[in-house]
């Protein structure tokens, strides 16, 4: 996707408006200031896109499919009114962020993925197939989400257990099932924890396990909530090495982030959302450059550091840090 579509057909924000609207999230705003704050500091690089272990294919797994939202609105039981009037495409092998100040809608939004949560009005199509017919269970096998908060995802006993539950209940035993849990174990650092108790590790690795085990289910779609929340920078890294690498096999990957330095590095396209409306979407060239600081301060957002700079420096759209350096080795070379 290039350049930007921008949506106007959105009220004014209201503190009251969609409160509760990703009420599957558990962490606060100040929570994904600090996986900012840790974000930003120089990824580990001995963890690099190619020591990140390939999770083995399992067989019968499909291509990603292709996701639409068609007019989707959303209200919780209480009467929040948490998604309003959702149209959004994304195509297979797509890399896209879902940003937005909580209870703006996004995890509500990937919620519909899943058949977590059903339309209120509007359709979900996976492949031009309404899913609104299809039970949660069918829909696992295409579709996998890392909740922000792990302990809402992990039950078993055993760090190795847990992530077997999923590619098992798909049917796989054996050397195939056995292949998957250490690769996606190797692929968050997690290889030696294989026959801990999931709660005798650290929150930020409990987030790494609830990645692991949806990465071994080979779902051709991911959908990771937050998952730089509470990671050091080697955690951080090792997250970004995942989204490479699924993306390097055609996996469709989806992450709701409050961390804009690991927005602008690892996805092409950004979406923004605002009381339950998409408000920018486009690549993240145009969605952080200084054209749309108005839209972003309205979504209470901020580009990252490397567009403000970029911006300031006269040096054009520079959304990551490696765009930004080039951008001052090209104004060098230029004299």
């Amino acid at each position: 996707m290039s350049g930007l579509e921008r949506r106007s057909d959105h009220p004014a924000p209201a503190a009251s408006a969609g409160a509760n609207a990703d009420s599957g999230s558990s962490g606060s705003f100040s929570a994904g200031n600090r996986s900012t704050r840790a974000g930003s500091t120089q990824s580990d690089p001995s963890i690099a896109r190619s020591s990140v272990p390939s999770v083995p294919s399992s067989s019968g797994r499909s291509a990603a499919p292709s996701i639409e939202l068609e007019g989707v609105s959303f209200s919780y039981p209480d009467g929040t009114r948490a998604l309003e009037n959702i149209n959004l495409r994304i195509d297979p092998g797509e890399l896209v962020a879902i940003v937005g100040q909580n209870g703006s809608g996004k995890s509500t939004l990937t919620r519909h993925l899943n058949g977590l949560l059903r339309p209120t009005t509007g359709r979900v199509l996976l492949d031009g197939r309404d899913v609104r017919g299809l039970h949660v269970a069918r829909l696992a096998e295409r579709v996998g989400l890392a909740f922000q908060n792990p302990d809402r995802q992990l039950f078993a006993g055993r760090v190795s257990a847990e992530v077997a539950f999923g590619p098992r209940n798909l049917g796989l035993r054996g050397a195939e099932l056995d292949a998957l849990v250490r690769a996606a174990l190797d692929a968050v650092g997690l290889s030696a924890e294989a026959a801990s108790n999931p709660y005798d590790l650290g929150y930020s690795r409990r987030k790494l396990l609830s990645l692991a085990s949806v990465l071994a289910m080979r779902t051709p779609i991911l959908v990771l909530d937050e998952p730089t929340t509470g990671q050091d920078a080697r955690g951080a890294a090792r997250v970004r090495a995942v989204v490479a690498a699924a993306s390097e096999e055609g996996r469709t990957v989806i992450a709701i982030s409050h961390d804009m330095r690991f927005v602008a590095e690892c996805f092409r396209r950004v979406v923004v959302m605002r009381a339950g409306r998409v408000v920018l979407d486009g690549t993240p060239d145009v969605v952080f450059g200084e054209a749309t600081w108005p839209e972003l301060r309205a979504a209470y957002l901020e580009s990252p550091f490397a567009a403000l700079a970029g911006a300031r420096l006269g040096l054009g759209a520079t959304p990551s840090e490696s765009s930004f350096v080039a951008a001052l080795g090209q104004r060098a070379r230029n004299g």
